[in-house]
């Protein structure tokens, strides 16, 4: 199973045509972990030119970034309503009891050619802007929930033969401590700190990769299954440049 994963484009665009040729070339999932936007959660734009590209390349989810978060619900709802992929926050909910504008978990069945569809479950993360019950959550009715419990009680949920992937939104020390935690993970796609490793850092046998700002790289991760251990593994992970400056 391959797995291509960008973060923190901040509206770099021009990424559309290489990504496209990767994915012919080589078929695999596509994700984001956030922060692909120019405004930010107290700057809002009507227009968003990065989230045509997003989804002229096929993204097949992505994770909200504390760019794509913004304090008045109303905003970001309309953010998640100019994207046609899926947006994706598993530690954040309403207080208000509003509908949610994005996903908080998400499953995909993906088969590469010639082979049996493997399922494929998504958590996404977002760095906390606020603590539980400040004057915030209560003026503004976003809960930011303890990501290390939502990742283990997710994990709990899925079958231990399917992918669990989390789209990471926490910056690499977080992630660390996170993959730390939580050995259950197959994969940790990571953003916001603006890191870039040119090789995954594995901690408690989670692979962490981060492909670094602006659309600079794109990694590309292979996962295998491991029939002994009855549950997908790292086989491959490399940073592919992307833009021309990189």
């Amino acid at each position: 199973m391959r797995i291509y994963h960008t973060s923190d484009l901040h509206d770099h665009r021009g990424i559309v045509a290489r990504l496209r040729t990767l994915r012919q070339n080589a078929p695999g999932l596509l994700f984001d972990c956030g922060d692909s936007l120019r405004g930010s959660q107290t700057v809002y734009h009507r227009r968003e030119p990065i989230v045509a590209e997003i989804d002229a390349a096929g993204y097949d989810a992505q994770a909200v970034g504390n760019r794509e978060f913004h304090y008045l619900f109303g905003c970001l709802r309309a953010r998640a309503a100019q994207m046609r992929h899926p947006l994706l926050c598993s530690n954040l909910v309403d207080v208000k009891n509003r509908e949610l504008p994005f996903e908080r978990f998400h499953t995909i069945e993906y088969a590469q050619p010639g082979q049996r569809p493997a399922r494929v479950h998504l958590a996404g993360l977002l760095v906390t802007q606020y603590p539980a019950g400040s004057r915030w959550e209560r003026l503004f009715g976003w809960r930011f929930l303890d990501p290390q419990t939502v990742v283990r009680e997710f994990a709990q949920s899925v079958p231990g033969d399917e992918a669990l992937i989390v789209l990471s939104h926490l910056g690499l020390p977080r992630d660390r401590e996170l993959a730390a935690a939580n050995p259950r993970i197959d994969l940790l796609l990571g953003g916001h700190s603006h890191d870039t490793l040119f090789e995954p850092e594995l901690r408690n046998g989670v692979p962490i990769v981060h492909a670094g700002p602006y659309g600079q790289y794109v990694s590309q991760t292979d996962l295998e299954y491991d029939l002994t251990r009855a549950r997908w593994t790292l086989a491959a992970s490399s940073l592919v440049p992307l833009l021309a400056a990189a």
